[in-house]
């Protein structure tokens, strides 16, 4: 499962500085809108498709960086 809380919450912040509605993002990125409400609510896990839906919008960028966590035997 993916941790996107971070950058959910980061979505909310600039949502909110936009003065943006809930229902206007969701609108405009193609997203429902209860999937956003659960979303900022810290429910639900978004795809990276949501994810970029949603960037997109609100005029960001997301970076992915993958990580080797551990050393192969």
């Amino acid at each position: 499962m993916m941790h996107s809380g971070k950058l959910i919450q980061t979505f909310k912040e600039r949502r909110e500085m936009m003065r943006v509605t809930q229902e206007t993002l969701a609108e405009l990125a193609g997203v429902g809108l209860r999937t956003l409400k659960q979303l900022e609510s810290g429910k639900g896990n978004p795809t990276l498709e949501t994810l970029q839906k949603l960037a997109d919008v609100l005029g960001m960028e997301i970076s992915l960086q993958i990580r080797k966590t551990q050393e192969n035997k």
